[in-house]
């Protein structure tokens, strides 16, 4: 299963049924868990932990160094999960010092073309990043997110679940779960309604969540006053717990 023009590192753990492609060079501290494809021209370096199942097409370039200046060859890592596919041309940095090491991708994500994901992100599981979306250093994101094309995220800024970005976005603030943004810089354009109606949330679900979105988006409230109005709703809505909890915790502040 593995090509006879593939270089790979005598150092490398390969699974079973693992198929690396013409041309791929795999290096020495590289881990491939059982069932994966690898396509043709891919390159994956540094201390990279894959799991199974996994899709990887031709000319994507995974372990390498963090474009980061502070970064002094330490031993960080990638992980990446199960279940994944990660199209052509995508780049995912290892971690840095500087914050947990380790640069994470969960399962089952569908990753398209010329995706990056900078050092020290962590992206949880079934997103969907449409081709060159671009995560900075330290960005966080949660399950179900969706990134449209060409969306550029900030180092540091956090991207909720089930959130929804427009083509094009430039979000530089932390974007809230349930909410839909795009424009440069990006701006609240309702919830996503749709995704969340496909992923089986109830008609009384989806109501709790728009009557939160109004209070935060709507209402004219500051930011504290939302938060307070949106804490005896989410006694009674589990669902809203995320969205408290997103909007309590000191970041680059939210998309407003």
């Amino acid at each position: 299963m593995i090509h006879p023009t593939a270089i790979v590192h005598p150092g490398a753990r390969i699974g079973a049924n693992v198929s690396i492609g013409a041309y791929s060079v795999i290096g020495e501290h590289v881990e491939i868990g059982d069932d994966t494809w690898i396509g043709p021209h891919v390159v994956i370096n540094g201390h990279t932990r894959i799991g199974t199942a996994n899709r990887i097409f031709q000319f994507c370039s995974l372990g390498e160094a963090p474009q980061d200046k502070k970064y002094g060859g330490e031993p960080t890592r990638l992980e990446i999960g199960n279940r994944n596919t990660i199209r052509e041309f995508c780049t995912f940095n290892v971690g840095t010092a500087q914050d947990a090491g380790v640069t994470r991708l969960g399962n089952d994500n569908w990753i398209m073309a010329y995706v990056h994901l900078a050092h020290d992100c962590q992206v949880g599981n079934n997103t969907i990043f449409a081709n060159n979306a671009t995560l900075g250093g330290h960005v966080h994101v949660g399950d179900y997110a969706i990134l449209g094309g060409f969306t550029g995220v900030h180092q540091f800024c956090r991207v909720g679940a089930h959130s929804f970005c427009g083509v094009g976005t430039v979000l530089v603030q932390d974007l809230p779960p349930y909410v839909t943004v795009a424009g440069n810089p990006a701006k609240p354009h309702g919830l996503n309604s749709e995704g969340l109606k496909r992923r089986g949330f109830s008609a009384g679900t989806l109501a709790a969540i728009k009557r939160a979105y109004k209070l935060l988006y709507r209402s004219g409230l500051t930011l504290e006053e939302a938060r307070r109005a949106i804490a005896p709703m989410a006694a009674k809505t589990a669902e809203l717990q995320p969205l408290l909890d997103f909007i309590s915790v000191p970041g680059r502040g939210i998309v407003r």
